[in-house]
């Protein structure tokens, strides 16, 4: 009699950790694909990047206010440019940062914002 208690809970229990291990098996290929799909992404970044001048673009427009900051004339003219940036509405902000952040990859804005 004691047989026949035991079974059912020991078969309940092992179905338990069964159900278990195939959620942990889904939630580890999600992640798996997740990261494939990561992977073909920077591929593709990479291998667009050899045919865009939008990469030198962005490094010549972050550049030249540091340049000219160093140039005592045009002080006035990049931080007023700056302040002039800090007025732009919230969505122009996001895009432009978008705009660089697809640039450089994802993966280096990441990486920048901590």
């Amino acid at each position: 009699m004691l047989q026949n208690l035991i079974g059912p809970v020991i078969g309940l229990v092992g179905s338990h950790f069964e159900r278990k291990a195939e959620e942990k098996r889904a939630v580890h290929e999600r992640k798996m694909e997740a990261i494939k799909q990561d992977t073909n992404w920077e591929n593709i970044h990479a291998s667009n990047a050899n045919n865009s001048w939008r990469d030198e673009f962005f490094s010549v427009l972050f550049a030249v206010p540091l340049v000219l900051s160093f140039i005592g004339p045009c002080v006035p003219y990049v931080q007023a440019g700056f302040d002039v940036l800090q007025t732009m509405p919230e969505w122009y902000k996001a895009m432009l940062a978008g705009l660089v952040a697809s640039s450089v990859g994802l993966r280096g804005l990441t990486k920048w914002k901590g």
